[in-house]
């Protein structure tokens, strides 16, 4: 992190029943998607599949498939710093138990975030792509 960029892997996760899953870590104020930073000699699939067993107790299949992409945008917490994440597109086998870091954790429907305090990344790219994974407009 030493560029000023914190690297991770974080999911558009979707509930069993088709919504949205954002968390906020303990102190903190805003809501993002699940995920972490990644470690040194470490896939972002891999740093993926640890950080959700660890915030939401979810065990990811075999095949999750390619990321949706790499996006950045202003860290939340940490002022003058970038996030630079891969997202992945999760449906979770089951409803999200908070774990590690997680202070609680919001189910967002079709009527939106409009009620949370997002994290950059979050409104500026997760909640597009939400929007058009849903209505079938994602190429």
């Amino acid at each position: 992190m030493a560029d000023g960029v914190i690297r991770i892997a974080a999911a558009l996760a979707e509930a069993p029943d088709g919504r949205l899953v954002l968390v906020r870590k303990r102190d903190t104020r805003f809501f993002m998607q699940p995920g972490g930073k990644i470690e040194a000699r470490e896939e972002p699939v891999d740093a993926l599949r640890r950080e959700l067993e660890e915030e939401l107790g979810a065990v990811l299949p075999p095949d999750l498939g390619p990321p949706l992409g790499l996006f950045t945008a202003p860290a939340a917490h940490e002022p003058g710093h970038l996030v630079e994440a891969w997202l992945f597109h999760v449906r979770l086998p089951h409803a999200p138990v908070i774990g590690a870091e997680i202070a609680e954790h919001a189910l967002v429907g079709a009527d939106g975030a409009d009620h949370l305090m997002l994290a950059p990344l979050t409104r500026e790219h997760v909640m597009p792509l939400w929007r058009r994974l849903r209505s079938g407009r994602f190429s």
